[in-house]
C-alpha cells in the first residue's frame, strides 16, 4: 500500500468520525430544543443536554422541599422568556433527591440549588427567584461583556433593552480596551458599552460636554453622573465601584447585600418611617451630600420599616429620630459628637455639620447591640435552618428525658447510645431547605 493509498484511507476514517458526532450533535440538538418548556434531565441526558446548548439554567430540587414547589411556577413563566432571548437560556430540572450522583458531582447540599451552566461551564445562582427579576439577571449573565453601539438608535436601544435593575456605563469617545477588564469583573452588576457614533442630542441628553466621557445610568432611581478622568485603572475602577449603588441606598434584607463587596464606611440615617414626607425631604439631601462625598456610601432604614435591624445601633422607640451613625458595615459604628440627631428643620447644615465632624475626627466609636447582622447575611443561614437545629435540640431534650424514666431498665450507657441514634436517624431523614 502506498502513501496516497494510507492518506486516502486516513481521509476516509476522519470524515466518517466527523460525520459521527455531528448526527450526535444533531440528534442531541434535536433532543433539547428551547422551546419555552423545563426540561427534565437525570444522569441518562444530563451531560447531553450541558454540551449541546450553550446555556441552560439548571433546578437541583427535592420533591419534599417546600421552596422548590414555590419556585417551580416562577421557572415556568420564566423559560418562554429566556427561550426567546437574543442568546437563549433553556430552563430544566433535576430531581437532586434521586439522582444524587448529580447532586455530588455539582456539590448540590440544599434545596433547591440554582446552576447555570454556561458553555458547560457551571456558576452558582443566589439572586431572586421571581420570574421576572430571574430574567432579568440571567439576560446579564449571558449578554456579552461590551456592546458595541454604532448610532443614536443603537444607544437607545440599549439603553431600553438594559431595563432598570442593572447601572448602565456607556463610554462615548472611549477606547473600549480601556474598560474591558472591569466590564468582565463587574459582568454581574452592570451593563458595559461603548458608542462608537453619537449626535450632539446624545450629549445633550446624557449631558456631558467633551470626549472621552463614561456615563453612568441608574434607570430605577432616575440618576446619572460622568467621568471625564483620568483613565488611569484606579481612578476609573473607583469611579465604577462608587456607580455601581444609587446615591442613597434604602437598606432592607436584599439591599443589604450590596454592600457586601465595598469597603467604604456608611452614612447611615435612621428614620421612625422612611416613607413620610418629611423623611422624602430628607433622603433628597441626603443624595446632595452623597454626590459631593462619593467616598462614602450613603444609606437610610426606618425604624418601621426594619425595627430588628435598627436595633442593633442601640435605638428603641423612643430614640429621638432621625439619628446619623458612620457604620463600618460589620459590628462597628461611630457617633458624632453634638450631632447624634437631626433635631431642627435645617436638615441640610446639621448633615454638613455631622461629615465635617466625622472627617476631624470628633466620634465615638461603638459596636452593635447584638451578634454582627452583616455576618449573618454573609453566612446565608437560613430561618429553616435555624428552626431546623432548634428542632433537632428539642428532640435529643426529649429522648434524653424519656430515657432518664428508664434507668432501672437498661444501663445509662445503652441510653446515651439509644439517644445518639436517634438523632442521628433524625439528622439524616431531614434536609434543609435552601433561604429563599
Amino acid at each position: 500500500m502506498g502513501p496516497s493509498s494510507s492518506y486516502s484511507s486516513f481521509t476516509w476514517v476522519t470524515f466518517v468520525v466527523v460525520g459521527a458526532l455531528q448526527l450526535i450533535a444533531l440528534r442531541a440538538s434535536d433532543q433539547f430544543k428551547i422551546d419555552g418548556s423545563v426540561l427534565e434531565l437525570d444522569e441518562s441526558n444530563f451531560d447531553s443536554a450541558i454540551s449541546s446548548l450553550d446555556y441552560v439554567f439548571v433546578d437541583f430540587y427535592a420533591p419534599w422541599c417546600g421552596h422548590c414547589k414555590r419556585l417551580s411556577p416562577e421557572l415556568d413563566a420564566a423559560a418562554p422568556i429566556l427561550a426567546g432571548l437574543e442568546r437563549p437560556i433553556a430552563v430544566a430540572k433535576v430531581n437532586a433527591d434521586k439522582y444524587r450522583n448529580l447532586a455530588s458531582k455539582f456539590d448540590v447540599d440544599g434545596f433547591p440549588t440554582l446552576k447555570l451552566f454556561i458553555h458547560g461551564v457551571p456558576m452558582e445562582y443566589t439572586g431572586p427567584r421571581q420570574s421576572e427579576l430571574l430574567v432579568r439577571i440571567l439576560k446579564k449573565f449571558v449578554a456579552l461583556d461590551i456592546s458595541i453601539l454604532q448610532s443614536d438608535d443603537d444607544i437607545s436601544n440599549f439603553v431600553e433593552a438594559a431595563g432598570t435593575y442593572f447601572p448602565i456605563f456607556v463610554g462615548f469617545g472611549l477606547n473600549e480596551s480601556l474598560i474591558e477588564g472591569f466590564s468582565m469583573k463587574y459582568k454581574k452588576k452592570a451593563w458595559f458599552s461603548i458608542a462608537k457614533n453619537f449626535s450632539e442630542d446624545v450629549m445633550v441628553k446624557y449631558d456631558f460636554d467633551k470626549v472621552p466621557a463614561l456615563v453612568s445610568l441608574h434607570p430605577k432611581y432616575n440618576e446619572m453622573g460622568v467621568f471625564y478622568g483620568p483613565f488611569e485603572d484606579k481612578f476609573l475602577e473607583d469611579y465604577i465601584k462608587q456607580s455601581l449603588l444609587p446615591l442613597c441606598l434604602s437598606l432592607n434584607f436584599d439591599t443589604i447585600k450590596l454592600l457586601k463587596d465595598d469597603d467604604r464606611k456608611i452614612v447611615l440615617t435612621i428614620m421612625k418611617d422612611d416613607s413620610e414626607d418629611n423623611s422624602i425631604k430628607l433622603i433628597k439631601m441626603l443624595r446632595a451630600a452623597a454626590s459631593a462625598n462619593r467616598d462614602l456610601i450613603f444609606a437610610y432604614v426606618g425604624w418601621e420599616q426594619w425595627e430588628g435591624f435598627v436595633e442593633a445601633f442601640d435605638v428603641n422607640r423612643w430614640t429621638s429620630l432621625p439619628r446619623m451613625v458612620v457604620w463600618d458595615g460589620k459590628e462597628e459604628y461611630y457617633s458624632v459628637e453634638g450631632s447624634e440627631s437631626l433635631v431642627d428643620e435645617d436638615h441640610g447644615s446639621q448633615i454638613s455639620r455631622f461629615l465635617e465632624g466625622y472627617r476631624e475626627g470628633r466620634i465615638v466609636k461603638k459596636t452593635f447591640a447584638g451578634p454582627s447582622f452583616i455576618g449573618y447575611i454573609n453566612s446565608l443561614i437560613s430561618i429553616n435552618t435555624v428552626y431546623l437545629i432548634i428542632f433537632i435540640v428539642v428532640i435529643v431534650m426529649l429522648i434524653r428525658s424519656i430515657g432518664g424514666f428508664d434507668k432501672d431498665e437498661a444501663p445509662s450507657s445503652r441510653q446515651a447510645g439509644s439517644s445518639s441514634e436517634a438523632t442521628t436517624g433524625l439528622v439524616k431523614e431531614t434536609k434543609p431547605d435552601k433561604e429563599d
